[in-house]
């Protein structure tokens, strides 16, 4: 293992702070080393393997493909895109899709998008709430409103109002004197801290987004594909937007990204005016209609079913450990725990538990395990997360 930690600080660029855990192979919920010690996955790819790892049905439809072709370019038609695209729609509203590698390629070409309506329209400027993390590439950058992320890298020249949540009555004055063409959220911010939007902030934006005829672009790349417990988190509320942001657990395990469009804002892209070369891949839509095929509305109910089951479990070690942890929030199987202790250390204590958990907004506890988790693997996971908080008490 440390050879090929020396390895790749030799090699590879250093933009992460790894785990040290040199992964050899995965299968369900659990990632194997290189001495076949397995690990728990609340990671589960930062949502992307919503079917945990290796799933056999996942497996066989990558070799099916696999032996047709990998490539082709966007110059012909891609049976299994047009299929994936078809049911996306048929899992959303009706409209066209847009295929892209990743979750930050999907919100370039929204940006792209809402440019050309703005372009017609005679208007300009985009709207995000505070704390919203829309991805690493430039103009996404410029949406993304937590500081350790944007930092100071260059912006794009095109407006880009903030507003902070549960604001109604600001965000009208903005529409009104701004005129922006488009509004960007996320319904549970992912590296913001596990914030929902509430049922009245939802509606009341998408009532304002209809009186001042600004676009409702809805951000689902962490909370889509099943993750909330509803193929889309947007179905929660009352509310059909305009365009959605789609990625991480589309493609199984494979780069598959995208957005898609309301069938009333079809007609603004022109060919031209935007592509990609490898989305959408042939081997990720395959697997992308597998995927769907999987995640049905029984499916989605076990997700509800195990997120009530996980979020319970961790109230009650809220009960025993009230020093230690805070507030538990979230939809399905995308849950925070406010920490109010040192996360690094208990992130420690989880890896010598060999259970694998992630940190974000410096002190919450983010679990995005795979939505196939069972009942069993969330106990374990909850005498881990026991047993790390004792570690952590005071001798």
């Amino acid at each position: 293992m440390e050879n090929w930690i020396d390895r790749e600080e030799n090699t590879l660029l250093n933009t992460y702070n790894r785990m040290p855990l040199v992964v050899s192979y995965g299968k369900g919920c659990y990632l194997y080393d290189d001495s076949g010690k397995k690990y728990l996955d609340m990671f589960s790819g930062l949502a992307v393997n919503a079917l945990g790892h290796c799933h056999p049905e996942l497996v066989r439809e990558g070799k099916k493909q696999l032996e047709k072709y990998l490539h082709i370019s966007n110059f012909f038609y891609c049976k299994q895109a047009i299929a994936l695209g078809e049911d996306l729609i048929s899992r959303s509203f009706p409209g066209k899709v847009f295929f892209t590698n990743s979750g930050t390629e999907g919100v370039e070409a929204a940006i792209k998008y809402l440019y050309k309506i703005g372009e017609q329209k005679g208007r300009q400027g985009i709207v995000s709430l505070s704390g919203s993390f829309h991805g690493r590439t430039l103009g996404a950058l410029g949406l993304t409103k937590i500081p350790s992320v944007s930092r100071d890298f260059p912006v794009i020249d095109y407006p880009v109002h903030e507003i902070s949540r549960e604001a109604l009555k600001e965000l009208e004055t903005l529409f009104e004197n701004e005129r922006p063409v488009g509004i960007i959220l996320e319904p549970v911010s992912g590296s913001g801290g596990i914030e929902g939007v509430s049922r009245e902030e939802m509606t009341g934006i998408s009532d304002l987004c209809k009186k001042y005829d600004v676009v409702l672009c809805i951000d689902e790349i962490q909370t889509g594909i099943g993750r909330t417990g509803k193929f889309f988190s947007y179905q929660h509320y009352d509310v059909v937007p305009d365009i959605v942001i789609f990625a991480k657990g589309a493609g199984g395990g494979n780069p598959l990204g995208g957005m898609l469009v309301h069938k009333d804002m079809d007609g603004y892209f022109l060919p031209g005016d935007h592509g990609t070369t490898f989305g959408p891949g042939p081997l990720s839509s395959a697997l992308g209609i597998k995927v769907l095929e999987i995640i049905d509305e029984k499916f989605l109910k076990s997700v509800e079913k195990k997120g009530r089951l996980l979020q319970e479990g961790i109230e009650k070690l809220k009960e025993k450990f009230p020093e230690s942890l805070g507030e538990t929030r979230g939809k399905g199987l995308m849950i925070g725990v406010d920490l109010k202790i040192h996360p690094a250390k208990i992130k420690e204590c989880f890896f010598e538990k060999q259970v694998l958990v992630n940190i974000t907004a410096i002190n919450v506890l983010r679990l995005l395990p795979p939505l196939i988790i069972s009942e069993q693997e969330i106990k374990e996971f909850l005498k881990a997360f026991e047993h790390s908080l004792i570690k952590m008490i005071p001798e």
